[in-house]
């Protein structure tokens, strides 16, 4: 390989971003907790000492055990049991599995609905960009937690529902990010070299456009993903979010908040704190994200 080859590889954007972010020790360690979190979450069904959907593995005699007490089945509960008498350290592996895959994939449709969106009313403008910017700023003119708290009390709790408010909670923040990029990148040379081929309007927006305005939309999707999760995790706090059968974190706080007064802080304590440090990680590595992706966040 040349001298010359050598600096071109050096100086790839990629190559540039995963050095800039490595070089960060708390956005690493960030992505390392998160990462952790997510293998515990895949693997919760082999690692978990106890299923906590099978009736045959819980005892009603187990119930409100303290941390590190042996059950009746001579199990070791090292952070103790509910009210339920399920194993704490396994439904909170089960817990976070169903708030991770609830939060990542209403995320991942968000963005694609608000990309999809967005860089339509970005590119063709006029009336279109009017009508979707509006029901952008009316939107988010109201608290997330409210059109949340609106959409799944219409439709009613379940996973797929609370997925589907979380996409309309957060479709508009993306679409806005598109529509910025997208206004941007219109006027740049091959845009309009595409346009002067007479290249069609959907084909230029979703195979040259589109490419070029991803890379602002990852900021929104750390940001997004952190705060898809704790709005799950309160709305099942609140009983509106997903069903008893499918207990998330925020259901596992819910549940133990009753037994705070009786000193079994356990129940409520564990999964609050597996749910801070979630969405602290995500934070961390989302910060450094942002200051790679924006030149005018670069010192």
């Amino acid at each position: 390989m040349s001298a010359s080859s050598e600096v071109f590889y050096a100086e790839t954007p990629t190559r540039r971003f995963a050095r800039g972010f490595v070089q960060s020790r708390l956005a690493l360690t960030g992505f390392v907790i998160f990462a952790l979190m997510a293998l515990l979450a895949l693997a919760a069904p082999l690692v978990s000492p106890q299923n906590p959907y099978d009736l045959a593995e819980i005892s009603i005699a187990d119930a409100v055990l303290p941390p590190g007490s042996v059950g009746s089945s001579g199990m070791i509960h090292l952070l103790g049991t509910d009210s339920q008498g399920r194993d704490m350290l396994s439904a909170i592996l089960f817990g976070l599995r169903i708030s991770m895959a609830v939060g990542l994939s209403s995320v991942f449709i968000a963005m694609s609905v608000g990309l999809c969106v967005g860089l339509c009313a970005g590119y063709f403008g006029g009336r279109v960009d009017g009508f979707i910017m509006r029901i952008v700023d009316v939107q988010l003119s109201f608290p997330a937690l409210l059109i949340g708290l609106v959409v799944v009390s219409v439709l009613g709790s379940g996973t797929l529902n609370l997925i589907l408010a979380l996409v309309i909670v957060q479709w508009a923040y993306f679409a806005r990010t598109a529509r910025a990029s997208a206004l941007v990148e219109r006027e740049k040379e091959y845009l309009v070299a595409a346009r002067c081929l007479e290249l069609g309007g959907w084909r230029i927006v979703f195979r040259h456009l589109l490419p070029n305005c991803i890379p602002p939309t990852l900021v929104v999707v750390t940001i997004a993903t952190a705060a898809s999760i704790s709005l799950e995790a309160t709305l099942s706090f609140l009983g509106i979010g997903l069903p008893v059968t499918e207990p998330s974190l925020g259901m596992l706080i819910a549940g133990g908040f009753d037994w705070m007064i009786s000193g079994a802080y356990w129940i409520s304590v564990f999964p609050g704190v597996v749910l801070l440090i979630t969405v602290a990680s995500i934070n961390m590595a989302g910060d450094r994200v942002r200051d790679l992706l924006n030149p005018r966040l670069q010192r």
